[in-house]
């Protein structure tokens, strides 16, 4: 267990919490489950809990939606409580986000009395259950999607009444409002709003760009409430010209869902499971490199009519070897944060706004994005996968987002995954796998390449066995080793958990400085094949180390790398968002550079000479680490320890 986001509460001191401690933290378990299945639960989750380490804090790796106990609640209206939201119709000018007012009070006001937003909004009823439920009377038997404390209104405890803003997002279904008291450990249900609802619930929202198998493919992925058999799903784009816009086309998406059947457990099975309506995918085929593309997603519904989203650009990325300017990011461990300061996010992902912000501030200044891995944090919650998108969608519908598995992504015992452990809170991957297009070939197995001009991409799955023998050790390889590197000097590896090295506590203590078994069966590819810089995330924070091979520093420069590089650096990105992770207090010798805050990585291909490698904090947007290479094709031809084929003596 590390001390990183995770769905389970991570106490600081050793005395071992008491089950209903257990049970209200985790809001796991479903209502009145047998009492020998809610004891084996209980006791799982407080191995895991105890599992954490000194450092983390009380509230860090908590789900904030984990926190409600949804299979204690009661429904006790009471006939001097309200509740009431306006507008009642959102998106009347085709908006996917809005405000909300809601109002409420009653005569016995509590500090712990919370406001909970449910949608659909019908969610205090055995309809709303799934059958077979194990509950005799089930009052509640979803997680609402979003949370705020009553008392977040000035005033509400003295006066019993009072008003918050909360920002909703088109999510196919109307919304309702409830009041609770009791606190999020025994809610009781004391008033309900009526509903309300955007003027169009099915619409399509929040376009996602991602590469696909080729250069020359753009892939355009979205989410709406339209089946196969409501609308035809289509991308409307064409290329962008002085004067307008011409050679206007309609590409075709394919339609793909899931169901609760597909959840490997709880929450996401039970109290977390939330529909995820309809995702569509498109591909944008024979884009010339470079050029700027309109397009806006649409669905013709039988009567020909149209219902479109809204209108986007991008530009298609460039050949592989096209010598052009070419700017990637790359983080990992984002995670999501309610801008109306609901869900308690700021003490759970912290920075996941100030890193979102400053990249779409600085959207045209950088080309393509990696995401490696931990992407909302839903942890079963399956409702946070709308609201992630909801909030990198300026980012994703210009830009291609490369996504990749993480832990909370993907973890969960007995399903195939490499790590034993419950981190995905029951998704085993199907959300991550579905909302977004990454080019894979087996879209379960989530390694794949991306060559983007001068740059060629493995990205690997960390979630998945990648030691020798193995489909990913092979993958691995054969990315590694056929790309042109006079063509594509610039070779990334990158994956979630760190596989290289970190001087992170955990790490530290127990003496490797990476994942069990991570380096040891991947460096010889590295060095071989002359991987210039790895990525990882997991960690939350920054590090980069000098070019390594071995565990030795190959080279005593610091900033800036020339002729033959002898090894490869290692890079720690994982300060996307999610709460910090501290490091061992001994550095190092060949931990260069590391930084205890939320930030990215740009890097700025300018031929296939130099390379600018930047770290930049997300409160700022400024560098606060950065080197440059220089170097020419025969630099990387030369041998280093362990690089080269065997040679003959024969002239």
């Amino acid at each position: 267990m590390r001390p990183w986001c995770t769905a389970f509460h991570q106490t600081a001191s050793s005395r071992q919490p008491s089950k209903a401690e257990q049970r209200a933290a985790m809001g796991r378990e479903a209502p009145a489950m047998a009492v020998a299945l809610l004891a084996a639960l209980v006791a799982s989750a407080a191995m895991f809990m105890l599992a954490g380490t000194a450092s983390a804090s009380p509230a860090e790796g908590i789900q904030p939606l984990s926190k409600i106990a949804v299979h204690r609640a009661t429904v006790e209206m009471q006939p001097s409580a309200y509740v009431r939201a306006t507008p009642s119709l959102l998106g009347e000018q085709g908006e996917d986000t809005e405000w909300v007012t809601v109002k409420f009070g009653w005569k016995e006001p509590s500090e712990d009395d919370w406001i909970g937003v449910f949608s659909p909004s019908e969610f205090n009823s055995s309809a709303t259950c799934p059958n077979p439920w194990p509950a005799e009377e089930p009052y509640l038997c979803t997680a609402p999607i979003k949370y705020q404390f009553a008392n977040y209104s000035a005033n509400y405890i003295y006066w019993g009444k009072g008003s918050i803003r909360l920002q909703l997002i088109n999510q196919r279904s109307d919304f309702s409002f409830a009041l609770f008291t009791g606190g999020l450990s025994n809610p009781r249900l004391i008033a309900v709003s009526e509903p309300i609802s955007f003027k169009n619930p099915k619409a399509p929202v929040f376009p996602r760009l991602a590469q696909g198998t080729s250069h020359d493919e753009m892939t355009v992925t979205w989410t709406s409430g339209y089946a196969i058999d409501e609308a035809y799903p289509f991308v409307e784009w064409g290329a962008l010209v002085a004067g307008g816009v011409r050679h206007t086309a309609r590409a075709p998406a394919g339609t793909l869902t899931f169901n609760r059947g597909s959840m490997c457990g709880e929450p996401a099975r039970t109290v977390g499971w939330r529909d995820p309506g309809f995702i569509h995918t498109a591909f944008l085929r024979d884009l010339w490199p470079n050029k700027e593309y309109h397009y806006r997603i649409g669905h013709e519904l039988p009567d020909g009519s149209v219902v479109w989203g809204k209108p986007y650009s991008f530009r298609a990325p460039p050949s592989p070897g096209q010598p052009s300017l070419q700017r990637v990011i790359v983080f990992g461990d984002m995670g999501k944060a309610e801008r109306d300061g609901s869900n308690e996010y700021a003490a759970y992902q912290p920075g996941s706004l100030n890193t979102t912000d400053a990249l779409i501030a600085d959207l045209d200044n950088y080309d393509i994005v990696f995401h490696i891995g931990d992407m909302p944090y839903a942890n079963g919650y399956i409702s946070q996968w709308d609201q992630f998108t909801a909030q990198v969608a300026p980012i994703t519908a210009r830009k291609p987002y490369m996504v990749g598995s993480g832990n909370h992504e993907r973890d969960w015992p007995d399903t195939a995954a490499f790590w034993d452990v419950m981190d995905s809170g029951g998704e085993c991957g199907v959300p991550a796998e579905t909302y977004y297009y990454y080019p894979a070939e087996n879209r379960a197995n989530f390694w794949y390449k991306v060559d983007y001009g001068m740059f060629r991409f493995c990205v690997g799955d960390s979630e998945h066995d990648w030691r020798v023998g193995t489909p990913q050790y092979d993958f691995i390889e054969h990315c590694l080793s056929t790309v042109d590197r006079k063509h594509q000097p610039w070779l990334i590896f990158a994956t979630h958990r760190v596989l290289g090295y970190s001087s992170n506590a955990w790490y530290a203590g127990e003496g490797s400085f990476e994942e069990p078994e991570g380096r040891e069966n991947l460096q010889r590819l590295w060095q071989k094949y002359r991987v210039d810089i790895a990525f990882f995330g997991h960690v939350h924070n920054y590090e980069r180390t000098c070019p390594m091979y071995q565990s030795q520093c190959m080279t005593s420069e610091k900033t800036h790398y020339s002729g033959t590089m002898n090894g490869t650096i290692f890079v720690v990105a994982g300060g996307g968002g999610c709460h910090l992770s501290s490091y061992t207090t001994a550095i190092p010798k060949w931990s260069i550079y590391r930084d205890y805050d939320f930030g990215f990585v740009k890097l700025t291909a300018f031929n296939h000479s130099s390379l600018l490698f930047e770290y930049k904090k997300s409160s700022d947007s400024k560098v606060y680490d950065s080197f440059t290479i220089d170097r020419d094709y025969r630099d990387v031809l030369r041998c280093v320890h362990d690089s080269c084929f065997p040679t003959t003596l024969a002239t």
